[in-house]
């Protein structure tokens, strides 16, 4: 196994905001605490203890570890992991997060790599704090309604795709859903993988966890712990009456003073001033009314709130009890999960895409306002995996790891100007022509001015000309070198699937066919969360 590394910004895979907040960039730092360095986190735990200790945190850690004692109950859990869960009742132990969507099969390969970073983070920062305790946290989106986006996985250029029965509710928290119609999914699973010991342990976990379980929270803990469970991973469903319980505080203050609006609209402002895109825009509540088959928006209006697009209604009065006696019910948006998640985990960072640390800048000052620790983002690690042999075809075709992340045509016609015998590139000539015209410039300034139009019409006729002879040159040079061409294209549609990352596109079970038990370790031992690089990993 062999590892290269890349900064982001050389992938052009990343927007500005995430390029210019590794660069910690100055207008950048308003919008994030402490940056991710090995020796921010010394400052970080003592800023989260005393301020999780000040907000109840003896008991916020007794009803954490209960309720995952609980959740653990029917799991095949490891040493680790069950060690880890008792090591939280400890006021010297803190978690370091990662949180996704309950896709399909675990769906695209970053879901690995984001535990392996909170993995490895965990274990980087044992040795460096000796101390304290450092538990790694899988917090499972089982209250995310979008089922669309999660029903789906993809292998060998095939969508595999659940489609429940017509009777089923898809619009709820997806942790509840059934997981009724995945033994279609199954069983075309089965016969595009084949029989191999590999292809044989795939199909047993994708039947128990699917097929042996009631709901897709149930088999995601099951799938991610058997995947894990050796590395110690906490997973962990905060859609839980006692976890809600310690978050109430925040959910009337959400309903009846909105606070998150003003502070995350200024934060927003501040980030379009930046030129920087707005990942969410906030709403004037940020919060969910949730049931069986539902979860929908609450709105207040003239001193009453309503459930969107339902006849659930409550005064103020009605409302603030009907919290105290059913807080599960109330489900924060994307802008409310994190404040969630630090209410009622000893946190120090948060591990995720570019998409989430872009909601993440948008609430410092929330937090700020509301009391609680900002943790530390950090990026998740990403990779290019890749097989001996194609990393062969790329240093046979003379292309650099950098050049693999062009775009198609950019790649190409670079390419084929390096390995054409003759010169495709008319710079030179424009050159030369943009120096002639100068001339018939200053002759038509001193003899008639009127004609300055016409020069210039003529000069951009020209350079246009030599731009369509350039171009023609270059296509026919790509078809007399077309057996070149076709294998850069072929590595390239190989390694980037669709035109995009492949770490979007394949799921894990494409590479555990090949390597087996050997897949997880490789990247464990690859991926390096504080290095901040994108890894192009040789299996």
């Amino acid at each position: 196994m062999q590892k290269n590394s890349l900064s982001y910004r050389e992938t052009n895979y990343f927007t500005s905001l995430v390029t210019d907040y590794l660069d910690q960039k100055e207008n950048v730092k308003q919008f994030y605490g402490l940056f991710p360095d090995l020796n921010n986190f010394g400052k970080q735990i003592l800023s989260k203890k005393e301020n999780f200790s000040s907000h109840g945190g003896s008991e916020k850690r007794a009803v954490l570890v209960k309720t995952l004692k609980r959740q653990y109950q029917n799991i095949n859990a490891s040493e680790a992991s069950l060690s880890n869960i008792d090591l939280l009742e400890k006021d010297t132990t803190f978690t370091v997060t990662t949180g996704h969507q309950l896709n399909l099969f675990t769906g695209p390969l970053y879901f690995l790599y984001k535990i392996v970073s909170a993995i490895n983070l965990a274990a980087d920062l044992k040795k460096e704090y000796s101390e304290y305790n450092f538990v790694p946290v899988y917090w499972m989106a089982t209250e995310d309604h979008d089922f669309e986006e999660i029903s789906f996985f993809h292998l060998h250029g095939k969508k595999f795709q659940w489609n429940p029965p017509k009777s089923k509710k898809t619009g709820g928290p997806v942790g509840e859903m059934p997981t009724d119609g995945l033994e279609d999914v199954f069983e075309l699973f089965s016969a595009e993988i084949g029989s191999s010991k590999n292809a044989q342990q795939l199909k047993e976990w994708f039947k128990k966890a699917y097929l042996e379980h009631d709901n897709l929270a149930d088999a995601t803990r099951y799938l991610a712990n058997e995947l894990f469970k050796e590395q110690g991973l906490v997973i962990l469903d905060a859609h839980e009456p006692e976890l809600k319980r310690l978050y109430i505080s925040p959910v009337k203050n959400e309903l009846f003073e909105q606070v998150s609006f003003n502070s995350v609209q200024q934060q927003t402002e501040a980030l379009e001033k930046e030129g920087y895109p707005v990942q969410v825009n906030p709403r004037e509540i940020n919060l969910f009314y949730m049931q069986e088959g539902m979860r929908e928006r609450i709105i207040e209006r003239d001193g009453k709130f309503f459930v969107h697009d339902q006849e659930i209604s409550w005064t103020r009065e009605e409302l603030e009890q009907f919290i105290e006696e059913n807080p599960e019910k109330f489900s924060p948006n994307v802008l409310l999960r994190p404040l969630y998640q630090e209410v009622i985990l000893p946190n120090l960072c948060y591990i995720g895409g570019g998409g989430e640390l872009a909601y993440w800048f948008q609430l410092k000052q929330l937090f700020e306002e509301v009391d609680v620790t900002f943790p530390i983002l950090l990026i998740r690690n990403s990779a290019l995996l890749q097989t001996e042999k194609q990393d062969q075809k790329r240093q046979k075709l003379n292309i650099s790891l950098s050049e693999l992340f062009l775009k198609s045509h950019e790649l190409i016609n670079r390419k084929v100007r390096r390995i054409s015998n003759i010169d495709i590139d008319f710079s030179s000539q424009k050159e030369h022509l943009v120096k002639q015209f100068q001339e018939m410039y200053i002759l038509a300034e001193q003899t008639d001015k009127s004609f300055l139009n016409a020069v210039k019409a003529q000069e951009v006729k020209q350079l246009k000309g030599l731009d369509h002879l350039e171009k023609r040159l270059l296509k026919a040079q790509k078809k007399k070198l077309e057996d070149e061409v076709s294998r850069i294209a072929s590595l390239q549609n190989e390694l980037f699937p669709g035109k995009g990352l492949q770490e979007r596109h394949h799921n894990f079970s494409e590479f555990y066919l090949e390597y087996g038990d050997a897949l997880i370790p490789a990247l464990l031992d690859s991926l390096q969360p504080l290095e901040l690089k994108f890894d192009i990993i040789s299996l």
